[in-house]
């Protein structure tokens, strides 16, 4: 840092300390302790991997700046590669990925963790280092902004919501309800896939209801004697 009449080169420890006795001793503590990293809040400004596959890692920003014996306050350095947090147990998970500009916390272990990183498995610390900035694990969700897509867990019910689409995936999809309303659209069933709806009061639907490319509004019948040999269209 380049000194200039706004930066004084003054040491960080007051010239009382020097004297000895409970002021000297006190300076040393708190010296020593300011060596010691706990947690604080972090933005994010890279994700390594992501998705579909093995929780991945963060580069991030610690927003806490230093400020030196004169006053002066200076940015603390990135800190890269730190492991995120995914609720996950064995091989289900929910996917939240973390995405640069997050703001999350960012827990400093009491010891070296780099071996487990690399191992996932027991090992010994790869050095003497404790309660270093290298040894950071993120978690993220702290003074972030408004979701705009989002599983809400609320007193009246649950809401999954999605400003763009909604996917299930799986060889059996079992719907139990008493009854399944549409607001808008249709309601639509691959005729090649199996869909299993159970509950007493049906499915309502304001739209249509298609399986495959047939439609229950509109579809028609074929082979009856009736007219030119077709039905027309179902009444609603």
């Amino acid at each position: 840092m380049e000194a200039s009449a706004n930066y004084e080169n003054l040491s960080p420890f007051n010239i009382n300390h020097s004297l000895g006795g409970a002021a000297e001793f006190n300076a040393v503590i708190h010296n020593l302790l300011s060596k010691l990293q706990t947690v604080t809040l972090v933005q994010v400004v890279a994700v390594n991997g992501a998705g579909v596959a093995p929780v991945g890692t963060v580069d991030v920003q610690p927003l806490v700046q230093m400020v030196d014996g004169a006053g002066n306050v200076y940015a603390v350095g990135k800190i890269f590669s730190v492991p995120y947090f995914r609720l996950q147990g064995g091989v289900n998970a929910i996917i939240c990925d973390p995405v640069v500009g997050d703001i999350g916390l960012c827990a400093f272990a009491s010891r070296d963790i780099s071996a487990v990183k690399r191992n996932k498995a027991e090992s010994a610390p790869a050095s003497r280092r404790q309660h270093d900035w290298n040894d950071g694990l993120y978690i993220g969700g702290f003074l972030n902004g408004t979701p705009q897509q989002y599983v809400q867990l609320a007193s009246n019910g649950i809401v999954i919501h999605s400003p763009k689409s909604i996917t299930l995936e799986a060889p059996n999809i079992k719907l139990q309800a008493s009854s399944v309303t549409t607001q808008t659209g249709s309601f639509a069933v691959n005729a090649s896939q199996t869909a299993q709806f159970t509950g007493g009061g049906g499915i309502s639907s304001d739209g249509d209801v298609k399986a495959g490319s047939v439609s229950l509004k509109n579809h028609t019948h074929g082979g009856v004697a009736s007219g030119n040999g077709h039905t027309g269209k179902p009444n609603s």
